[in-house]
């Protein structure tokens, strides 16, 4: 992207910790105009959005372009949400968790991204894609998160699709599939699973850090050549390789 034309504009979904939170500053370092999202409204740079209510991803679109001044360069689908769902549980509470964790997670992804891809061939100039996928969705995940690891790999089939349908529009798509990375929804999970015992699985040592994420989302929403879509970077640690 030639950020030296505009200054970009761009859209983060889950920006108020986390992943989301380090992206968020790592651009604005970058001298980038950031739109932030959160589920609850924490501050006026930050646009509140349940991601769950189907109509939230249009108004949070709708809202960001608003601010924007009518231009985003960039959409980063970080905003996720990962909770147990064991397959015990009854079948109402199981399916209406399941449909939130994919809403949320994937569904409201795609919805952003339709809203990014129709704006940016609207306009014919270009546009890129960020998605933070999951390393479970390639390897799987839990037996209590098959909606997670569903969700990402549904994640992971959008981008392709989206890289592989628009690249000769100039609309790009990147992905990143991080592994345990160091937030608080990380610690409870871990705590969850037998805590330290499950960094065994982990040949590096340690969980990734929100800043490593960062960097290589930065990479790919400003810098990554045009040839990469399509890609999708794995950041686990050699937890799983492929």
């Amino acid at each position: 992207m030639d950020t030296n034309a505009k200054t970009p504009s761009v859209l983060v979904t889950g920006s108020s910790r986390g992943i989301g939170a380090a992206i968020a500053q790592a651009l604005r370092a970058r001298g980038a105009i950031v739109i932030g999202h959160a589920t609850r409204a924490i501050d006026d740079a930050t646009i509140a959005a349940d991601l769950a209510d189907p109509a939230a991803p249009a108004r949070l679109w709708d809202e960001a372009l608003a601010r924007a001044g009518g231009r985003i360069d960039v959409l980063i689908n970080n905003a996720g949400l990962f909770e147990p769902n064991p397959i015990a549980r009854d079948d109402a509470g199981w399916l209406a968790d399941w449909d939130r964790t994919l809403q949320i997670n994937l569904t409201a992804a795609a919805q952003l991204s339709r809203s990014a891809v129709a704006h940016w061939r609207a306009e014919g100039r270009a546009g890129r894609i960020v998605h933070i996928a999951s390393r479970a969705g390639h390897r799987g995940d839990s037996p209590d998160h098959w909606h997670y690891a569903a969700a990402k790999g549904g994640m992971l089939a959008l981008h392709k699709t989206i890289a592989r349908g628009y690249a000769g529009e100039g609309v790009l798509s990147y992905a990143i599939s991080p592994g345990f990375t160091a937030t608080a929804m990380a610690d409870d999970y871990l705590a969850s699973r037998g805590g330290a015992g499950l960094l065994a699985d982990i040949p590096l040592g340690r969980l990734a850090t929100p800043e490593e994420i960062a960097v290589i989302a930065v990479f790919c929403a400003l810098d990554a050549p045009a040839s990469m879509t399509g890609a999708v970077l794995d950041a686990n640690g050699a937890s799983y390789v492929r």
